[in-house]
């Protein structure tokens, strides 16, 4: 178990943990937590988990101590008034989440969260804050559209040399609201009808909370951030099968590994399904 630091020079602050969440990680979602507890070198506050009020999810956490939060209390909107979608692709509920995460400093009593992905297992060690500087993890390759929504909405052009969506991200409380502050002044509406009316729907992938933040942080003080690859590494197994000689295996060469299920955001698939039925 890694050294939680809370006090004197150089103490790590305490983070909260923020994990938007539906039924199908429920599976994942326990180790998710317990390598959140093993491998963050931080005080750990509040694990606060954002969902769909579904009997076995508010079941798991309260015999987890987590605190549930219905989604649907969070924001003046709920996944139906999105409808972010084509004829192939449902993203409505992605982009939910994405909304999610960027409330969490009404959700989280930490000055700072980490928010992770529902299907992310940490393998070793994370320190996102110490000294001044905090720390994201980067990888080398984004979606186009992701920049393009990033000029419409902030009005300049992202500015950190890596991408930085990688499925966890530490938020601090007073940057997310000014980052929240400056998009409202620059449209005239609340942050999230802006995201909304910038987001360009013909693009499947057309946002992201973790550039969006990142960058703003970024762009604020560049000297405050510390890059680092995220070296994770994608699984299609279930998530029993990371057997504790599987993820010293893996951590050997990766810092997290991601089980993903994309099957939730193909329309045409699901239909034909229904078809055979």
């Amino acid at each position: 178990m890694p050294l939680k630091t809370s006090s004197g020079a150089g103490a790590l602050p305490r983070i909260d943990v923020l994990v938007p969440a539906i039924e199908k990680d429920l599976r994942t979602l326990p180790h998710v937590i317990r390598s959140v507890r093993t491998h963050v070198r931080h005080p750990i506050g509040d694990i606060v988990i954002v969902a769909p009020r579904k009997d076995a999810i508010v079941s798991l956490c309260r015999s987890n101590g987590w605190r549930f939060v219905d989604e649907n209390s969070v924001l003046p909107l709920t996944k139906s008034d999105i409808h972010y979608r084509s004829a192939r692709w449902e993203r409505s509920g992605w982009l939910f989440q994405q909304l999610l995460k960027l409330s969490g400093d009404t959700l989280c009593r930490a000055d700072y969260f980490l928010v992770i992905d529902a299907d992310t297992v940490l393998l070793r060690p994370h320190t996102f804050h110490a000294e001044g500087r905090t720390t994201f993890y980067t990888r080398s390759w984004t979606q186009p559209e992701y920049m393009r929504m990033y000029t419409r909405l902030m009005g300049r052009k992202a500015s950190s040399p890596r991408s930085l969506v990688t499925h966890y991200m530490l938020f601090e409380k007073d940057r997310l609201r000014a980052m929240k502050r400056d998009i409202e002044a620059r449209h005239g509406m609340s942050w999230h009808k802006a995201i909304l009316a910038k987001l360009n729907r013909s693009r499947q992938f057309g946002f992201s909370e973790y550039e969006t933040y990142g960058n703003f942080v970024y762009s604020q003080n560049p000297g405050a951030v510390q890059l680092k690859p995220a070296l994770n590494r994608a699984l299609h197994t279930g998530v029993a099968s990371l057997t504790a000689e599987r993820a010293g295996k893996l951590a050997a060469k990766h810092r997290s590994v991601s089980f993903h299920e994309r099957k939730g955001y193909v329309r045409l698939k699901r239909r034909e399904e229904a078809g055979r039925k």
